[in-house]
């Protein structure tokens, strides 16, 4: 197969579904998903906002800039393999509340000049995480466990944030063929997993995202009827391995504007996770020592700012 599987979902419970499942996560880390129950007008709408807060002028976004300290809001700087990325971008999640009743420490952030922004974020967001829960649900089916197993360490509170990308077109295109950052030029993300469980990605019309798949990169078309999913390190260390999080990209273009909208699954910082039982026998030790997310996250989010610290991977937590 060539390209990133499309799977029905209508109804997750159906073994031949659990079945495309497994296969495209052993076999890809990414698929798409049609009938995935996400109401047209609420993807349609925060299309529209998302082109209207971007088209701001530099300057009014910047009043909501996010920082090191306070992860939400607008940022045009971000680093992936401390290479700069060719993008802007907008941060949603929740605010963090802390246990000892002082004032939340991570506090999102909203543009005032961009009426119906936040009620489209925030009813993208809700529609998002349920859609991520059931996908999770059906992945623990398909590892050897019950089907609720993995929401424990999302409970009561997750981490979990919902990014809207622009990627201006860009003088300087490049897309290296193996896995490298450019010589010259620019991507609009260079290579990387993602950190977290699971990734729901809403792709605009104009193309751009690529997985690497056996030894080559593929683009992942963009379907109107579909949502982009792809597993994380999270999932990866859970399957201890029988899952990869794949190394994906987004190139840029001399022409056209791109955007996207990604919701990250992220379990609570205080979560552990670590090969799941199911996955663990004498032929098959575990891969990984147990990772705590809000150490993991705390390291990983350090790359992404030029003077703040190296990117970290999950093989820094390989076992031998």
């Amino acid at each position: 197969m060539d390209n990133v599987p499309v799977i029905d979902i209508t109804s997750l419970d159906d073994p031949a579904t659990l079945a495309a499942l497994d296969a495209a996560c052993r076999e890809w880390g990414f698929f798409q998903v049609v009938n995935h129950g996400i109401d047209a007008a609420v993807i349609d709408t925060l299309k529209q906002k998302a082109h209207e807060f971007f088209e701001l002028p530099k300057a009014a976004k910047r009043t909501i800039a996010r920082t090191a300290e306070n992860p939400w809001g607008y940022f045009d700087q971000e680093l992936t393999k401390n290479t700069l990325d060719w993008k802007e971008v907008f941060d949603y999640g929740p605010a963090e509340l802390p246990t000892d009743g002082t004032e939340p420490v991570l506090v999102p952030r909203w543009p005032r000049c961009v009426p119906g922004f936040k009620p489209a974020v925030l009813a993208y967001y809700r529609a998002c995480e349920g859609l991520a829960f059931e996908l999770l649900d059906a992945i623990a089916r398909n590892l050897g466990m019950p089907a609720t197993t993995l929401e424990a360490p999302f409970r009561p509170q997750h981490t979990s944030f919902v990014r809207i990308n622009h990627y201006p077109a860009c003088p300087e295109p490049a897309r290296p063929l193996g896995v490298q950052v450019p010589d010259a030029g620019w991507l609009g993300v260079n290579h990387h997993t993602d950190a977290g469980a699971l990734t729901v990605l809403l792709q605009a019309d104009e193309p751009g995202l690529e997985v690497f798949h056996d030894g080559a990169w593929h683009l992942v078309e963009p379907r109107s009827d579909a949502l982009v999913v792809n597993i994380g390190d999270i999932v990866q260390v859970w399957s201890n391995d029988r899952y990869q999080a794949a190394l994906h990209r987004v190139t840029t273009n001399t022409e056209r504007d791109r955007y996207s909208v990604p919701f990250f699954l992220n379990p609570a910082y205080a979560a552990h996770y670590a090969p799941l039982p199911s996955t663990v026998d004498d032929t098959h030790p575990a891969r990984y020592r147990p990772i705590n997310w809000g150490e993991f996250r705390r390291l990983r989010a350090a790359g992404d700012y030029a003077d703040q610290g190296d990117e970290v991977q999950i093989s820094h937590y390989a076992v031998g």
